[in-house]
């Protein structure tokens, strides 16, 4: 280092070096340290927030030359957040993720006046209805600064929303009067995350700016999919080995019941496939003095509509000769040998 440089640092009061120290101590003390903008926020409102904070973040506010020496001296990449240090700032730290540090300094804004010469933060309407005013001069201030409003059932009324300020351009003090008188509060005052750094990564405010809900939503859905190809594609994974344990058995069972497997697992299910199958081709029958007396006055089991519509809708029209080949078989087979052959299964 020169003689010039050795000079400059020890000419640096001990004040200063000591709030470097405190600087470099806060910012080394937290995961996440972020630079938030304070103008225009009154010294009262600012302590409220502070203490709001307490407990998962804290503000510290210094001279922005000290803060850019601060930031220097820690390096690991900190020194990223000294093209934010301009105005009135403060540094802000917390343990917490730069997200949830967002999301808590935008939840803590509350709205506030805004005052001539300041920029629109964003478009300005006032809105259409009853103004509560009295009929007199503030007609004329309401029409000066853009809005649509006349002298209506004793009362100034707004016609129709007016938007009187587009966003970015700056308030006049006309309307800032009509503003303040109609208790319009077009902007909000709180803590303005400019930027912030955490675990070597650089995040801005539009990064931040999440909506929580949507994206847990797009998690769960890219979680479903995946497990419906893992599934289909009989991928077993921790998660789907269950589902393709359960799949595997359902199809096993359908195969040995339309097989007719004789498994104790399969008992039930085959005994009452037998049940209604029997019940159907008695209710076929017309002499019930042909059939045992349990089967006697049975009705067939009642199919699925679609079933029913399926087989009404294709089975072909019964012509003159089917009829008469019908009748020859009933002829051939006989009644009683139809009993004795249902006697036999019991």
């Amino acid at each position: 280092m020169s003689e010039s440089g050795v000079r400059q640092t020890e000419e640096i009061p001990q004040w200063k070096r000591e709030e470097v120290d405190e600087l470099v101590d806060f910012i080394e003390g937290y995961e996440s340290v972020g630079v938030v903008g304070v103008a225009g926020i009154p010294s009262r409102q600012l302590q409220a927030m502070r203490r709001e904070l307490h407990g998962s973040a804290q503000v510290r506010m210094s001279r922005n030359t000290l803060v850019n020496r601060a930031l220097d001296e820690v390096d690991d990449g900190f020194e990223e957040l000294k093209e934010y240090v301009a105005g009135q700032v403060a540094l802000i730290g917390t343990n917490d993720n730069p997200f949830a540090l967002f999301k808590e300094l935008e939840a803590s804004k509350t709205p506030a006046p805004i005052n001539a010469g300041e920029v629109a933060p964003n478009d300005i309407v006032i809105p259409e209805g009853d103004t509560g005013v009295d009929p007199g001069p503030f007609v004329g201030e309401l029409q000066q600064v853009g809005a649509s409003a006349r002298i209506m059932d004793g009362s100034i009324k707004v016609t129709e929303d007016s938007q009187v300020l587009d966003e970015g351009e700056e308030v006049s003090e006309e309307l800032s009067n009509v503003l303040a008188e109609l208790g319009i509060e077009p902007k909000e005052v709180g803590l303005d995350l400019r930027g912030v750094f955490s675990e070597g990564v650089l995040f801005e405010p539009d990064e931040l700016e999440i909506d929580v809900d949507e994206y847990r939503a797009d998690i769960q859905s890219a979680v479903a999919a995946a497990t419906n190809l893992s599934v289909n594609a009989v991928y077993p994974t921790a998660q789907t080995a269950p589902t393709l344990i359960a799949k595997a058995t359902g199809e096993a069972k359908s195969v040995g019941l339309f097989a007719n497997i004789e498994s104790p697992d399969f008992m039930p299910e085959l005994v009452s496939k037998a049940d209604a199958q029997l019940r159907a081709l008695a209710a076929q029958i017309d002499d019930e003095e042909a059939l045992p007396e349990e089967l006697r006055g049975v009705s067939a089991p009642s199919a699925p509509a679609a079933e029913e519509e399926e087989s009404t809708d294709e089975e072909p029209a019964e012509t003159e000769a089917d009829a008469d080949a019908d009748e020859d078989a009933d002829d051939d087979d006989g009644d009683e040998d139809a009993g004795d052959a249902l006697g036999s299964l019991f």
